[in-house]
């Protein structure tokens, strides 16, 4: 594996290989067959693009999202790798750069999405241009159970065939069902090498709370992770939108994303997300697959995903990069109502409802844990060698207690009144309230009228959102949510099992936890990744590019942290392969060696804001006038504090110019200074 070594040092900026990377790469490479299952972060893409540059001809990669192929070809192009995307958001030049490419025999990725296949030009394209490999990327997308099927991908199997060349599949999110239905669909039930790299995500903490004024809640979580990049899933537009507002009123810088915005408004906010740090969006679920941001710091939901599958895929967005990440997961008994209600009242087949009950029975259970939720988390995905040490209950251990008699209290409720009341009327007979409702239906006879005042209104909530949670009862569609018991709550009721509870005073669960990612680096060192962030965006922003294309955060990290002072020594920081040290080496050597050793009090005040690079550049202009235009007037210059100033000062005209630097200043650099000025607003 030396070719795959060399390449992965000199091209993609890496020592070594992730766990479990290398043995894919080698079986990828030697043209077998694959079917890779490995973790949001693993490191997917790489077990694909470098077999690609191993292997002789194309490989075609199926993608699903035009924004993830269009960043990923730009990641691959920034390492110096010949790739192209043929989608609908190309410009004519980008198509014809792209053909281009391919007729010289240079180009050695092609993405396309699965909808393209449909084209009856597509085949031919691919036979006419020497196609050696397919890729597929989010395989589970194939398959009618995964929560993202697409029928365009059914034909990926045909394509393999026409072709007859090796397929290789990649997905994080594939239980045992989608794994059997991509063997079906992809390989022809031929089966795959296959390579399950473990779903487990430790940079992740998993944090659940039951709901107790979501707004807040989710607010209070931002306000402790303020800077941070994170998104908010939320279950209705209407909600993206107004939790968006309360965050910009909180100071955040945020923005909503969801369905039913203008195409060109969700461009732009994806191209925000992608390009600015420390933005935080809220959206539905229609955002995020196509997300290749490495440095998203949190994930939030501020109402219940509606499966394990879904929840897992959403906070796999988080830690792309292996630094700390931070989840929170707000549920309740709505939630669990309106999900079991979208189910029962949906066109599915009963089988397709039984497993999608299943599915989010898991997601319950893991909102309901009651010890260590990596292990719920992993036990699904049939891992059962877990460590853990970074979850809410690992934290801070669940208060069981033994809360049989309280359920059958609840669960002998149910059954006396028939069946047809939801948890509210419920409550009013456990706690003996002679409600209008209670003592119209004769209520206040019953012989559990009463029985439960050792708990409030609010621990009796508890319980029953617990009971949910456990799957003991289900919301009847049919009876306009009433309660009803499952099979599993009659050994509760009588008496031949029991079962434990959470004692839960609908605290926040985890609420006074140190944020994990707080500081990203010393104190020490937080100056130079300030400086070294803002050298990034200005190439970012030359290049209309996304920041992490450049180098990511952990890369600026490790050059705060390592503080290189030679090109030699720049190689050796992991992210710099050679062609972005021939690009960008001396650029963020200068920084290191300069800027964050002997920066002026006045410009590192500056260090990490727009405003730090228009203070260099008017610096840089004031060396080129400081003898007038023609070199031989009496030097002249403008002091820092000014010079700061004027960085501050985007939209500055001739005449603020001049009573700020006086008149002999301001006739020397005053149009060269407005003009940069200009170009930075």
């Amino acid at each position: 594996m030396s070719g795959a070594s060399a390449l992965l040092r000199d091209v993609f900026g890496f020592d070594a290989f992730r766990p479990g990377q290398e043995d894919i790469v080698h079986a990828v490479s030697a043209g077998e067959n694959v079917l890779a299952i490995m973790p949001t972060g693993g490191g997917k893409s790489l077990c694909f693009q470098l077999p690609a540059l191993m292997r002789d001809g194309v490989t075609v990669v199926i993608s699903p999202l035009i924004a993830l192929m269009r960043d990923q070809v730009r990641a691959l192009q920034e390492a110096g790798v010949a790739a192209g995307a043929l989608t609908s958001g190309n410009t004519p030049e980008e198509t014809d750069a792209v053909f281009d490419a391919l007729e010289e025999g240079r180009l050695k990725l092609l993405y396309m999405a699965p909808e393209r296949l449909a084209a009856g030009s597509a085949l031919g394209l691919l036979r006419r241009i020497g196609v050696s490999m397919i890729a597929v990327d989010e395989a589970h997308c194939v398959s009618q159970w995964g929560h993202d099927f697409r029928p365009d991908y059914l034909r990926i199997g045909e394509l393999r065939r026409a072709l007859s060349v090796p397929l290789a599949a990649f997905t994080a999110t594939a239980d045992a069902e989608t794994q059997a239905e991509i063997v079906e669909k992809l390989f022809d039930g031929e089966s795959p090498r296959s390579f399950l790299r473990g779903f487990d995500r430790p940079n992740i903490h998993l944090s659940f709370a039951a709901k107790d004024g979501p707004r807040r809640q989710i607010l209070d979580f931002a306000a402790r992770r303020k800077g941070q990049s994170g998104i908010v899933y939320c279950g209705t537009r209407a909600k993206t939108e107004g939790l968006a507002a309360a965050l910009r009123d909180a100071g955040h810088a945020a923005l909503h994303y969801h369905g039913g915005m203008d195409a060109e408004d969700r461009r732009i906010a994806e191209r925000r997300f992608q390009q600015e740090d420390g933005l935080i969006v809220v959206a539905t679920v229609a955002f995020g697959m196509g997300v290749d941001k490495p440095d998203i710091r949190w994930v939030a939901h501020a109402d219940l995903p509606k499966s394990i599958e879904a929840y897992y895929q959403e906070i796999g967005r988080a830690g792309r990069d292996g630094a700390p990440a931070e989840t929170l997961t707000l549920f309740g008994p709505d939630d669990i109502r309106l999900r079991r209600s979208q189910i029962d009242e949906g066109l599915a087949p009963p089988e397709r409802r039984a497993a999608d009950h299943g599915r989010l029975n898991a997601l319950l259970g893991l909102a309901e844990a009651l010890e260590c939720r990596r292990r719920t988390l992993l036990g699904y995905f049939g891992e059962t060698d877990v460590t853990c040490g970074t979850c809410d209950l690992c934290d801070t251990p669940a208060d069981v207690f033994d809360g049989t008699v309280a359920v059958r209290k609840a669960l002998s409720a149910i059954l006396r009144t028939e069946e047809w009341f939801g948890a509210g009327h419920l409550i009013d007979i456990l706690l003996g309230q002679r409600t209008d409702k209670v003592l119209q239906r004769g209520h206040d006879d019953l012989p559990t009228f009463g029985v439960g005042q050792e708990y409030d209104r609010r621990q009796w909530q508890a319980v029953f959102r617990q009971m949910l949670g456990h799957d003991l009862v289900r919301p009847d569609p049919q009876r306009h949510g009433a309660l009803r018991m499952t099979d599993k709550a009659l050994p509760i009721l009588r008496d031949e099992a029991r079962i434990d509870l959470r004692r839960d005073s609908i605290a926040k669960a985890g609420s006074s936890r140190r944020p994990a990612v707080k500081a990203m680096v010393s104190e020490e060192d937080a100056p130079l990744l300030s400086a070294l962030k803002a050298k990034r965006r200005a190439f970012a922003e030359a290049a209309k590019a996304p920041a992490y294309v450049i180098f990511n955060d952990r890369t600026l990290i490790e050059m705060a942290e390592k503080r290189p002072q030679t090109l030699d020594e720049m190689a050796q920081i992991s992210g710099v392969g050679a062609k972005k040290l021939e690009r960008y080496g001396d650029a963020f050597l200068e920084v290191i060696a300069g800027e964050a050793q002997h920066m002026h009090p006045r410009r590192r005040k500056l260090a990490g804001r727009s405003a730090g690079s228009v203070f260099d550049q008017l610096l840089e202009v004031q060396a080129e006038l400081a003898r007038g235009a023609a070199g031989i007037d009496k030097p002249l210059s403008c002091s820092s504090s000014q010079l700061a100033k004027l960085a501050k000062m985007p939209h500055a005209d001739a005449k603020m110019l001049e009573q700020l630097l006086g008149d002999r200043r301001a006739e020397r650099f005053g149009p060269a200074f407005l003009d940069v000025l200009r170009t930075a607003g």
